[in-house]
């Protein structure tokens, strides 16, 4: 191979990997130093979703901001900030964990660790491990919070959102935990449906139908979406599934509420009042 032919394929391996390893950078899509963009209410890549209990309201963290819609579909940038928010949840009435990467406008590090928002994502502060955690996954149980570090495929575990323990390592994609914060279930970047236990870190295959993205009901039955966008739910611990409904293509996010259950494909997001039966675009 020749030194021209070399640096190219260099050039195409690197590109592949920064584009596996978070999408697309982010900050190539920012708006220029003047605010303004071709389009200012493009919500882009749908990283997480949650409900804020103050008001009902539907928050979708993207790859271009936190946004709010409203119930006409209608999609608010919150505060103008272009914040790539990789995790997001909802603790309470107007209070937001997140993490990712900040808008290029903001002086801050390019992982932005655990943040926290107290004013419905007005405004966000550091809570823990600025410039060195990207949390993808933020599951809060009660007074816990498990947070997966994308970086080094830790699922962390923290009482205080500023000292944590790992529970373990692997390659997960989403994890739902239980009310007593014990048992944790989890998808695989194979697809597989794992149970945890919190204390251990030990992990059990449960089997069944390949799942992306799964939550759990508050009477304690296991929900899946899997990659063509099939939602499946368990009553017996995944020893078996029951087909509800659909939501139309591979899912990006999925969360359980006491407002719904709701889901998302890439730049879509849907919402099912009948246990996942029936799906209706809310974005």
């Amino acid at each position: 191979m020749n030194r021209t032919s070399l640096v190219a394929l260099t050039i195409v391996v690197a590109t592949a990997l920064l584009s596996t390893a978070c999408g697309e950078d982010p900050r190539s899509d920012r708006p220029a130093a003047d605010g303004h963009t071709e389009d200012a209410t493009k919500v882009g890549h749908i990283h997480g979703l949650g409900v804020d209990p103050a008001d009902d309201t539907l928050y979708v963290a993207t790859h271009f901001g936190l946004f709010r819609v409203d119930d006409t579909g209608e999609a608010e940038r919150v505060a103008d900030r272009w914040q790539d928010t990789m995790g997001f949840t909802v603790v309470g009435p107007g209070h937001f964990l997140g993490s990712g990467h900040p808008d290029l406008t903001e002086d801050l590090p390019p992982h932005l660790g655990l943040i926290e928002s107290t004013d419905a994502g007005e405004t966000w502060t550091p809570l823990a491990l600025q410039g060195e955690a990207d949390f993808h996954i933020l599951e809060p149980a009660g007074r816990i919070l498990f947070a997966y570090e994308s970086t080094t495929g830790r699922l962390l575990r923290t009482e205080d959102r500023k000292q944590f323990e790992e529970v373990l390592t692997g390659d997960l994609v989403s994890v739902a935990a239980t009310e007593k914060a014990e048992q944790l279930y989890a998808t695989t970047g194979k697809g597989q449906l794992i149970s945890i236990d919190a204390s251990t870190g030990r992990t059990r295959e449960l089997g069944g139908p390949v799942t992306t993205y799964v939550d759990t009901t508050a009477e304690g039955d296991l929900v899946g979406i899997g990659p063509d966008g099939v939602v499946r739910v368990s009553d017996d611990v995944g020893a078996s599934w029951q087909e509800a409904g659909s939501i139309g293509g591979p899912p990006a996010a999925f969360t359980i509420t006491e407002q719904g259950w709701y889901a998302a494909t890439a730049e879509a997001a849907y919402r099912s009042s009948d246990d996942g039966k029936t799906w209706e675009r809310v974005l």
